[in-house]
């Protein structure tokens, strides 16, 4: 997975750099929490509890702003780990879910003055959800690799020049295994520019 992340970050720092041979590129890194919702749907659950949930994970992301408006960028998302107990009336069990994502998109950059932007990217993530389950739901164990559409709206708040605020809610599509997370998720971080 760091063979495919480091891939991801190099192919979008020399897209750029061919493309705006003559200017000069501004590399930038971040970090975030995501929050991601989670569901289970599990047939002839009698589970009073609620099969819905938010969970918090992390993400790292890196890029390279190529002019004012157009950048690309390059990111991993490690949703975290989710888990379900529920009852049917033949018995217990869970299913514990733990997804990641890794996404390489074209970012716009849209400036509302000199602190706030508004941003949206569009690319391409590859989903990856390992599912364990007992019980009845044991069917759903496995581990999936799912290629979907990337797609985020968002703003940034510049602090300082170099540094500034990232949130945006981004969109990573469905995984094969479709328990567990959810299509989107909400990332707060911070992103440094050099």
């Amino acid at each position: 997975m760091k063979k495919i992340a480091f891939a991801l970050i190099t192919s979008a720092v020399a897209l750029g750099a061919a493309s705006v041979q003559a200017q000069e590129l501004k590399p930038y890194i971040g970090a975030g929490v995501v929050a991601n919702s989670n569901k289970y749907t599990l047939p002839n659950d009698t589970t009073d509890g609620d099969k819905k949930s938010t969970e918090y994970g992390g993400k790292i992301f890196g890029g390279v702003q190529i002019d004012k408006t157009w950048g690309v960028e390059a990111g991993y998302v490690d949703f975290g780990k989710q888990s379900y107990n529920y009852t049917t009336g033949a018995g217990t069990g869970s299913i514990e879910g733990k997804a990641k994502s890794f996404y390489l998109a074209g970012k716009g950059t849209f400036p509302i003055n000199q602190q706030v932007a508004l941003t949206g990217k569009l690319g391409i993530a590859h989903n990856k959800n390992d599912v364990n389950a007992t019980g009845l739901a044991s069917a759903y164990n496995g581990d999936s690799s799912r290629n979907a559409l990337y797609a985020s709206v968002g703003a940034e708040y510049a602090f300082t020049e170099k540094v500034s605020g990232v949130l945006e809610y981004e969109h990573f599509g469905k995984n094969d295994i479709d328990q567990g997370r959810r299509k989107g998720a909400v990332n707060l971080g911070v992103k440094a520019s050099f």
